[in-house]
């Protein structure tokens, strides 16, 4: 290795007092290091010099500069650092020292050729060596406290993270509610801004989307099963039939899967799985993965996800047991209402059908009730003695380990004595073999004599005995009986299914316990080892809080401005809410502000300036509030200030009045004089805001508002202006849903011939049926639809089932019509996307008709008219909608192929009030569209009067509510709505 040498001859004359100021001020290892290399350079025996510095824990230095010496250079580095003072190789030319505590940095200079020779303590003056060392030693330290509290900080956010997936996997919280809390706690320990979850059933080759977040792929569909060969060979496929976890980039995947893999949507640039497997098989699987280069996950990730999947799989199968016990509850009920005709039979049967249903929904609220053992075994007792004889009633559970049956729960009328025994082949050992059993002492005797039981593992003898097991997942894990001594009373059928109904559900009480028992130990290890970290730590409490300190100032504070920044503002938001929040009536005031237009002046005058008005903004600002108000810079050109105590609205304005004076003042920046101004946005904090965000949120919205009503004022929240954003958002969200539950429905109004009102002909209408608010026109909804790109979905999903509709309409010669706007005209493949839709329905080609209107050919005439010719040709007509309303060119009319033409409703109603212009208008165009052949249309007729008029003037066809209102498919075709 060569060390970097000066670029020019000469060296530059170092002044010891700007050097120590140098040294003094540099804050980090590799600034001290510069600030040494600087100085041996100035010598004018050295040619270059490198400094190199170990961490704790960092097998490789770091150096300055970035060029790493060779390997004979670092040997002269080592021996070095195992000794003290300076160390020089006249065969290289190298001199080093070790400049702080053994082994943790040197100095390493490349010497003049004449200087090979000079002894080493007239090269390089020890004293200031060692100053610089101490600097450089203290710089070390300090980096390492820095990374060690980091380190702490990473661990307790864990603990908090694991504790919170804990508590939503055993919340009764809906399970989508619960899956998006899961990923929000997951997105705080890796990045998981591309999440899934899916469920899998092995045995139907099916698996499902629960839930699916993607900013790049849309293709998980939430509660819709899909077959697993449908993704053969994908890495989700290879997840969930391996049951085993996957992890890497997509190559190095393949690599482990010997090149199987099919990689399907999106190539993704990392990918963690991990299967939640019950039995050693994968019901279902969690996913991580980023689109974004440098984001990589570990194996520490990769066992976090295997926990939180874990806490996933038991909420899923206890809600799945829930869903199961409602379902055969509702058959049992079904049941029973059915064995007797009587209507005084019917009510005996339907109030033991509710006591049963009361009962069993009593035991399901158990299982996840916080409750000790014992308790839940008495209560459960209880409520099976309500429905059954169950006076002699027992809780059996096996030991794998020791091969022994226990008892946590007994109760017999004999004084039978249940001690945990070693599992033999009793009827409780028959039970766990082989499933459920109700046999009478016949049964029992017959059982003995073919050697199923031993009868000395039976007990007492009982009349009749009925066990269920236990099962967690496939396997029987203990069970539940009750058995009778006496002639009347015995079981049957009905009352195993009542007891399979409580054994599944103590079955899943006890696999929440144990799970709660190791959560509760693993937070006891780790609270215990933060307890030690934590002893350690204060020990060195006194250095630490005032470096803590310090940083927390530079954290929390602007370094342009020195004014608080976001993070500072939101912790004082939140100490005055909770003060509003404890004291009746108080308020505090939030006070959003944006300089306007500041970005030209960065364009026009350069960062520079804009940092000085950026700077006279902020004092400009704190001289407009009082203590305790805080002032502070969010980002850019956006401050806020936060007033501690208000007393109204008004107390809020006059803030405002006075912020909006003092920075529209006259500011002289770079030789010039500008006249700056703002926007702000209020909202005042009450006891309805929980957290600083919120109250920043409607700030933000307030100001928005100004700057919509033309800034350089200030706008109030209120919630009308929180109701119109959140209306918006939620009906975005309705229609997706929409689409994917097919509520919007073609509407068919009728064409007829006003001479005879025979209907020759429909026009599909837009409608949606909104599960809540009822049938919602067009208008509704539209503009909504159209901002957020919508609207093309939901008009291709409206042609196609109107043409199916048409289809089945009685007769073969009507026609249909419906609107194609602009939007679907620029497509170029509108036209045969069009006809292959008109395929797909088995509708005639000839028997649809496109209405255009006006407007929608103003973008580019030649492409709509080469567009309607190809449909033309292959069949499908046109119409030109709502003519006369628009530019009412002549040149459509000749130059564009069109079938037909629809006067708008506007004419078609002035006939009623006599105007003269009015059937002037429709008779030009009725006469026009007859010389060119083109069929005519009146809309909007409503009385006798129009049609009458329109017939005298030779008009054929009309639509309008007094021929037919629109009405769905099925009114058409008499079937009942």
């Amino acid at each position: 290795m060569k060390i970097p040498s000066d670029p020019v001859p000469g060296r530059a004359t170092v002044s010891p007092v700007a050097w120590l100021e140098r040294l003094l001020e540099a804050s980090g290892p590799a600034a001290v290091a510069a600030v040494i290399v600087d100085r041996v350079r100035a010598d004018p025996t050295c040619r270059a010099a490198t400094v190199l510095w170990w961490l704790p824990g960092q097998p490789q230095p770091e150096c300055h500069p970035a060029t790493r010496p060779g390997a004979a250079e670092m040997a002269l580095v080592r021996r070095a650092l195992d000794s003290e003072g300076l160390q020089l190789d006249p065969a290289l030319s190298l001199l080093t020292c070790r400049l702080c505590r053994p082994g943790a940095a040197a100095l390493l200079v490349q010497l003049d050729a004449d200087a090979a020779g000079v002894p080493p303590e007239r090269q390089l003056p020890l004293a200031w060596l060692q100053l610089a060392g101490r600097q450089l030693q203290r710089a070390l330290e300090l980096t390492d406290l820095q990374r060690s509290h980091d380190r702490l900080e990473r661990s307790e956010t864990l603990q908090r993270a694991l504790l919170s997936i804990s508590d939503l996997s055993g919340s009764e919280l809906e399970m989508p509610d619960m899956l998006l809390g899961i990923h929000g706690i997951v997105g705080t320990l890796m990045y998981a801004e591309n999440f899934f979850i899916v469920r899998y059933d092995a045995e139907r080759g099916t698996m499902r989307f629960l839930y699916y977040a993607d900013s790049e792929d849309e293709a998980g569909q939430p509660d819709a099963d899909m077959p697993m060969a449908r993704l053969h060979g994908s890495l989700t496929w290879h997840l969930l039939t391996g049951s085993r976890p996957l992890m890497g980039a997509i190559e190095e995947i393949d690599r482990q899967l010997g090149g199987t893999l099919r990689p399907i949507g999106p190539q993704c640039r990392h990918w963690l799985g991990v299967p939640m497997l019950r039995g050693g098989v994968a019901r279902g699987a969690l996913v991580v993965q980023t689109y974004e280069e440098g984001i990589r996950y570990s194996a520490a990730d990769r066992a976090l996800l295997q926990f939180v999947g874990s806490h996933i799989l038991t909420a899923l199968e206890r809600k799945q047991g829930k869903d199961d016990l409602e379902r055969r509850v509702r058959e049992r009920t079904l049941e029973l209402a059915e064995l007797n005709r009587g209507l005084q039979q019917q009510v005996v049967e339907r109030q033991r059908a509710e006591r049963l249903q009361a009962a069993l929904f009593q035991i399901a609220q158990l299982a996840t009730a916080d409750i000790d053992q014992q308790t839940f075994c008495q209560q459960v007792h209880a409520i099976v003695g309500s429905l059954i004889n169950a006076k002699n009633f027992f809780i059996a559970l096996v030991d794998e380990a020791s091969r022994t049956l226990s008892f946590p729960y007994a109760v017999d009328v004999t004084g039978e004595s249940y001690l945990a025994r070693p599992l033999s082949r009793g009827l409780s050992e028959y039970v766990l073999r082989h499933g459920a059993l109700v046999v009478d002492r016949a049964g029992m005797d017959r059982m003995i004599e073919c050697g199923e039981i031993d009868a000395h593992s039976t007990g007492t003898p009982s009349i009749c005995w009925l066990g269920v097991p236990l099962w967690d997942g496939d396997h029987a894990i203990g069970l539940v009986a009750v058995q009778s001594y006496t002639e009347q009373i015995t079981y049957g059928e009905a009352e195993q299914e009542l007891l399979g109904f409580v054994a599944s559900q103590i079955a899943t009480s006890l696999q929440r316990r144990r799970a709660a028992d190791a959560l509760q130990h693993a937070y006891a290890q780790l609270e215990l080892r933060v307890h030690e970290r934590t002893h350690a730590l204060r020990q060195e409490i006194g250095e630490r809080e005032r470096v803590q300190q310090q940083l927390r100032h530079q954290v929390m504070h602007d370094p342009l401005t020195g004014l608080p920044n976001r993070d500072h503002l939101r912790e004082r938001i939140e100490r005055s809410l909770a003060l509003v929040r404890d004291t009746r009536g108080a308020r505090c005031a939030l006070l959003y502000i944006d300089v306007d237009r500041f970005k030209v002046i960065n364009d026009s005058l350069g960062h520079l300036a804009g940092d000085a008005v950026l700077k006279e903004v902020a004092q400009r600002l704190q001289g407009c509030v009082r203590e305790p108000d805080v002032v502070a810079r969010l980002s850019g050109d956006e401050f806020a200030i936060l007033l501690d105590r208000v007393d109204g609205p008004a107390t809020a304005a006059a803030v405002a009045d006075r912020v909006l004076q003092a920075l529209g003042r006259p500011l002289p920046v770079a030789g010039r004089e500008l006249q700056p101004s703002a926007s702000l946005g209020i909202a005042l904090g009450d006891h309805r805001y929980g957290q600083a965000d919120e109250l920043l949120r409607d700030a933000d919205i307030a100001l928005y508002r100004a700057k919509e009503l033309g800034r350089k004022r200030y706008a109030l929240f209120d919630d009308t202006l929180a109701k119109n954003l959140v209306d918006e958002l939620s009906m975005e969200g309705e229609l997706r849903l929409a689409l994917q539950r097919d509520e919007f429905q073609p509407y068919l109004q009728p064409i007829c011939r006003l001479q005879t009102g025979e209907r020759v002909g429909y026009e599909a209408l837009l409608r949606w049926h909104h599960p809540e608010r009822g049938v919602l026109p067009p208008g509704a909804f539209l503009k909504v639809a159209e901002d957020c790109g919508q609207i093309e979905p939901i008009d291709w999903q409206l042609f196609e089932r109107a043409c199916v509709a048409l289809t089945r309409l009685p007769g073969h010669g009507s026609f249909l019509t419906f609107n194609v706007s602009a939007l679907h005209l620029r497509h170029a493949d509108f036209d045969q996307r069009l006809l292959a839709m008109i395929g797909r329905s088995g509708l005639a080609p000839t028997r649809v008709i496109v209405e255009v209107t006006e407007g929608s050919l103003l973008d580019d005439p030649e492409r709509v008219r080469g567009t309607l010719e190809r449909l033309r040709q292959a069949g499908v007509g046109a119409a030109l909608d709502d003519f006369g309303t628009g530019y009412s060119s002549l040149n459509y009319l000749h130059s564009l192929p069109l079938r037909m033409l629809k006067i708008d409703q506007t004419f078609v109603q002035a006939l009623d009030a006599g105007s003269t212009n009015s059937s002037t208008v429709v008779e030009a165009i009725l006469a026009l569209a007859h010389a060119l052949e083109i069929q005519v249309i009146a809309e909007g007729i409503e009385t006798p009067r129009q049609r009458a008029l329109l017939q005298d003037m030779a008009c054929e066809l009309g639509q309008g509510f007094l021929l037919g209102r629109p009405h769905p498919l099925a009114h058409w075709l008499g079937e009942p709505a």
